[in-house]
């Protein structure tokens, strides 16, 4: 038994070992400008398991390499993993200015755009981790106030007590939230160089607009396997080839 948790240790110390002078390798090819060899690199560790920074570091790859709209999938794939990371945010940004296609979104209800900037600040593992310290001060708290004699400690414990628990359920709100918006994320970047959405799917539909790669869009009906109805900020909807685009949050990534 004992052999075969060394044995076991071992491997996975080797494999670690791997996938860090793979990565290293990755960063040395970029540092060099070889963006192929970077991006092949790059996919190929995402194949084993997702990381912001790799998404982060394929994306400036990709961007290097002068494909804006792949740059723009995995800053966004980097940005769902890490929505806190100001590099990310950036870049992501550098690379939406150098998209053609420009629509106005639809304004949304000053109180849900300011509730969705919030969650979306930190990630869901850290909102989770947030809510799990404050409600062990709450337990503490809640301790200090059955426990004490003192009138002053039992007020302040109650006060403290209550602030905590109501931290650590809004934690939870935040992070099952951005868990559920993550899961359910139909958003996609369209990938071709110009795409054309039909009102229906099928190339004899009436044109309705014209797309052109790196933007983002929501898919509208999934149902289908050649074609996608998506919808803009705007609220416009029309229907475009499945292989015109791709998901940024896949379920089997």
């Amino acid at each position: 038994m004992k052999k075969i948790i060394i044995f076991s240790l071992t491997i996975i110390s080797m494999l670690n070992v791997w996938a860090q002078n793979t990565k290293a390798e990755a960063d040395s090819a970029y540092i060099n400008n070889d963006y192929v060899k970077a991006i092949e690199i790059y996919e190929a560790l995402l194949q084993e398991g997702e990381a912001a920074e790799l998404y982060y570091n394929l994306g400036n790859s990709y961007y290097k390499q002068g494909d804006i709209a792949k740059a723009i999938l995995n800053y966004e794939r980097a940005a769902l993993l890490s929505p806190n990371n100001s590099d990310i945010q950036a870049n992501l940004e550098i690379a939406r200015a150098k998209t053609i296609d420009k629509v106005v979104p639809i304004p949304e209800i000053f109180f849900v755009a300011w509730t969705k900037a919030l969650i979306s600040k930190l990630s869901v593992d850290t909102w989770g981790k947030i809510g799990i310290v404050c409600f062990i001060l709450f337990i503490v708290a809640l301790s200090a106030f059955f426990f004490t004699k003192q009138i002053k400690t039992k007020k302040i414990s109650f006060t403290a007590g209550l602030i905590c628990l109501v931290i650590s359920v809004l934690c939870n709100i935040f992070a099952w939230t951005q868990k559920s918006d993550l899961m359910n994320n139909k958003e996609a970047i369209i990938l071709s160089p110009s795409v054309t959405a039909k009102s229906t799917p099928s190339e004899n539909g009436t044109t309705l607009f014209i797309l052109h790669e790196g933007h983002k869009v929501e898919i509208k009906d999934n149902s289908m396997k050649e074609w996608k109805e998506i919808k803009l900020e705007d609220g416009k909807v029309g229907w475009v080839p499945t292989q015109s685009l791709e998901l940024i949050y896949k379920l089997n990534n």
